[in-house]
């Protein structure tokens, strides 16, 4: 085994002592307790894991809509003000020259849809809705770009259940660093 020189034994103790140090005379932080972390422990994955309980209809995401995103995102999802995004339409699109990425056209999971709405949305008062409201809204979003019917309630279940449009349309990475989803062995 190699012995440390006298000067990076030195240096070891010096940069060591030095971060203790500056831990204990700043006295910053405390050590987040399990309900802080369950506070901000909010994100919904694709496989559905972490969609919390609720459920909401179209009928009731259209009030909401109206009252919460239509101001930003337009009356229907389509006509937005400058700078915010259209969320209908779209369909067929994607490989033309002017591609409109919408949640219909575009986006691979209605988990993820429910995951922003509920983190990120309304734009001016992020994380307000409840998780009956995020669900209605989804709904309601889901049933303008023909996702879904009408009279649908939305829920963890039935969203897990939502095929969307372009849920093949995304490729796995394959760069070495980031790991393949769709094929663990043999793959082509």
């Amino acid at each position: 085994m190699r012995a440390l020189s006298a000067s990076a034994a030195l240096a070891l103790l010096f940069f060591a002592g030095s971060a203790v140090a500056q831990q204990a005379r700043l006295d910053l932080g405390m050590p987040a307790t399990p309900e802080q972390i369950r506070g901000w422990d909010i994100d919904v994955r694709p496989d559905g894991a972490g969609l919390p309980p609720g459920k909401g209809s179209v009928e009731q995401g259209e009030k909401i809509y109206a009252e919460q995103c239509a101001a930003c995102h337009g009356e229907k999802g389509q006509d937005p003000a400058k700078g915010f995004d259209r969320l209908v339409g779209g369909k067929g699109t994607l490989a033309t020259p002017k591609p409109v990425q919408t949640v219909g056209s575009y986006w691979p999971h209605a988990t993820t849809l429910f995951d922003y709405v509920h983190r990120a949305m309304p734009f001016p008062a992020p994380q307000t809705l409840t998780a009956d409201e995020v669900y209605s809204v989804v709904a309601y979003l889901l049933y303008l770009n023909d996702i879904v019917p009408r009279d649908t309630v939305m829920n963890a279940q039935g969203l897990m259940k939502v095929k969307m449009p372009n849920a093949e349309g995304f490729i796995p990475d394959g760069r070495p660093d980031a790991e393949n989803m769709r094929c663990k062995t043999d793959c082509k």
